[in-house]
């Protein structure tokens, strides 16, 4: 199964409370709350689901869903 934008986006705002609608793609989403033990949870479930091989602290430098795509293999 191939990990999506919008799965990434789904994902991100199921951890956050929130609807996928409201969580930007293009802005930091540690203003939307989203912190370090919240991302390397997503991280560790997109490698379970996904086999993505991304790196925690090059999805922390830019936490935002466009920057991140190109590093969990969305095209």
């Amino acid at each position: 199964m191939t990990l999506t934008l919008e799965r990434i986006r789904t994902d991100i705002a199921d951890c956050l409370g929130e609807e996928p609608a409201d969580i930007p793609v293009d802005e930091n989403l540690v203003d939307y709350g989203l912190d370090s033990v919240r991302i390397m949870a997503l991280l560790e479930r997109w490698r379970r689901e996904h086999g993505v091989q991304a790196d925690f602290a090059d999805l922390a430098e830019q936490p935002a869903i466009e920057a991140w795509a190109p590093l969990l293999g969305v095209a």
